[in-house]
């Protein structure tokens, strides 16, 4: 039996627009589990600037951009939740109001199951959130005639343990 394969993405600073974005190596969009990364990278950018994140997001989605139902699921998602996309950083925790530890680190895990149960051309990531119990999961697609891997699906934005700082149960 095989076992999980996690790769680690360091970022110095968070990219606050698409451009900054693009200058990252991960950009190149040639790994999936970098693909996986810059998502989390972009759906940081959301709370303090929508549109920015949404550009990223849709340079993520390549050939297949956000529908209006993706924007209207991701303004759901997070009205009242600005934390969700922190918590995927190595450190962040409810205790600490989801602040990560810098250098910023995200992991991203393909697991034994990654490949199965999905279409060729697609990969099915996982990713840990410090506010949840269970890794979630991250849908890629590869166009072959690039060799990129685009975010195609993600269902990263499940509800999570409130930080203790908003709990009043805490």
């Amino acid at each position: 039996m095989s076992t999980n394969k996690t790769t680690k993405f360091t970022f110095t600073k968070l990219p606050v627009n698409l451009t900054e974005l693009k200058a990252l190596k991960e950009a190149d969009l040639k790994s999936p589990e970098g693909t996986a990364a810059l998502t989390i990278l972009a759906l940081c950018v959301y709370p303090k600037d929508k549109e920015a994140s949404l550009e990223m997001l849709d340079y993520l989605k390549g050939p297949n951009p956000l529908s209006t139902y993706d924007k209207q699921f991701l303004a759901d998602r997070f009205s009242g939740k600005d934390y969700i996309a922190l918590s995927y950083f190595v450190g962040a925790s409810p205790e600490n109001n989801y602040k990560p530890t810098e250098p910023f680190t995200i992991e991203v895990t393909e697991n034994p199951y990654s490949r199965n149960n999905i279409k060729e051309g697609y990969l099915k990531l996982h990713m840990q959130s410090g506010g949840a119990d269970s890794l979630r999961p991250i849908t890629l697609r590869e166009k072959p005639s690039t060799g990129q891997w685009f975010l195609w699906e993600q269902m990263l934005l499940a509800d999570i343990r409130k930080p203790t700082s908003s709990d009043p149960w805490a």
